[in-house]
């Protein structure tokens, strides 16, 4: 198969192991902050392949698992709202709020529908024009040009009826404050899939600030090896920079027409992450020219937010500062099965691709 084969061919992973074990002079850590890089290392195994001197760190790259507990009890009271209709991706229904979750609400009658794409949500709100249709915007730069597109769709048709609840963020942010935690770390593997709508000079500031390496990566076995490789090589040459192993799919500029759409809907507000609390312009809210179609504007709830108190330590795993057998509820109390932290409930968390993969452990 054309694409695929050539990126998991054994001898091109067996180079790459070989070079990075006889480049790496001293011992590195690298983090991750993509949810799919954080899948894919486990899927293939790639810290059992790695020399004993380079570790991987999972990082705040889930959308779903950074999500507050706030924002989802904001939700499940619009979706007790009458004549509401709640339209969201699948992994945000079994994330815990203090009470209850979109899984629970929706097993006990509420409306709250599995979506795909924002234009099913669209869809929803044509069919339905005596309800009230909310979609649940949820993502990095990857997903957020796709809801300003939504909503300036909206307003091109006059769906009055259709809202948008924004929980969108921005990486560099949240990739500043693990460096000014003091998370001990040498580089970054960079968000291919973010990369490839913002362009990799997001992340300049990084090595010219604080002396990390940053290398926008690709999913494949061989892209992520070969990512490390350009990581240990920055570090051994002293010279930390930005660079892209992603060529395929990212380009230095980005997509242009994506951040034309994102910077007419949205604007920077500062937001709250899971582990690492409210980070200063962190996140996307939606600009007063389209605030018919904000949520939070249209339909203001207030709504009483419990701390975390479950034994979880999803804060520290999200910051690298632990990882999920630190758990004390993982793989027993704490499954994808039956999720109590965030981690393990989405695809992209770190419990959960370390629980399905953890003959590689």
């Amino acid at each position: 198969m054309r694409y695929v084969d050539e990126y998991r061919d054994r001898r091109l992973v067996d180079k790459l192991v070989r070079r990075i074990a006889s480049t790496a002079q001293r011992g590195y850590v690298f983090m991750e902050v993509c949810g799919g890089h954080t899948m894919a290392i486990h899927r293939f195994g790639i810290p059992s392949l790695l020399p004993g001197n380079i570790r991987l760190k999972s990082g705040p790259g889930c959308p779903v698992c950074v999500t507050g507990k706030s924002y989802i009890d904001r939700a499940i009271a619009y979706a007790r709202m009458t004549d509401n209709i709640i339209c969201t991706y699948g992994d945000l229904l079994r994330v815990p709020g203090s009470y209850s979750s979109l899984h629970e609400q929706r097993s006990g009658g509420t409306d709250i529908r599995i979506v795909y794409s924002l234009l099913e949500a669209l869809e929803v709100a044509r069919q339905h024009p005596h309800k009230r249709v909310v979609f649940l915007g949820i993502g990095f730069e990857t997903t957020a040009p796709a809801s300003a597109v939504g909503i300036m769709q909206a307003r091109r048709e006059g769906l009055d009826n259709f809202f948008v609840y924004s929980s969108h963020k921005l990486m560099p942010p949240a990739m500043e404050a693990i460096v000014e935690e003091g998370v001990p770390i040498d580089g970054y593997l960079c968000p291919g899939h973010v990369s490839t709508i913002t362009g990799s000079g997001i992340y300049s500031h990084i090595p010219r600030n604080y002396g990390l390496g940053c290398v926008v990566s690709g999913f494949e076995p061989s892209d992520i090896l070969q990512s490390i490789l350009m990581l240990v090589e920055q570090m051994e040459d002293r010279r930390p920079g930005v660079e892209i192993q992603y060529r395929r799919a990212v380009k230095p500029q980005g997509n242009e027409k994506a951040q034309q759409y994102m910077e007419e809907v949205f604007e920077p507000r500062d937001d709250w992450w899971r582990g690492l609390g409210i980070l200063p312009q962190s996140g996307l809210g939606i600009r007063d020219a389209y605030a018919g179609f904000d949520a939070e504007k249209q339909m203001p709830v207030e709504v009483e937010t419990r701390d975390d108190d479950r034994g979880w330590i999803c804060g520290d795993i999200l910051k690298g500062l632990r990882g999920p057998h630190d758990c004390k509820l993982f793989g027993s109390v704490c499954t994808p099965f039956q999720p109590v932290g965030a981690c393990m409930v989405s695809s992209e968390g770190a419990c959960q691709a370390s629980y399905k993969y953890r003959s590689f452990r």
